[in-house]
């Protein structure tokens, strides 16, 4: 198993919770369905309506 390194695969954010990168995702190689932030597959394996909610609050921060 790979090593994960801080500020390029993950980072911790202010509710101390880990984050991973769209570079480690994409690494990844698929959506685990879990509706990660920063989940550069557009979470095609998040059940809906979860999918749904997160496409539109994406599209949002992106307007």
């Amino acid at each position: 198993m790979n090593t994960l390194t801080e500020g390029e695969d993950f980072y911790f954010n202010e509710d101390g919770f880990m984050v991973l990168t769209e570079k480690y995702l994409l690494q990844k190689g698929n959506c685990c369905g879990n509706g990660c932030k920063h989940c550069p597959y557009d979470f095609v394996n998040v059940p809906q309506p979860k999918r749904d909610e997160l496409l539109n609050a994406q599209l949002i921060k992106e307007l």
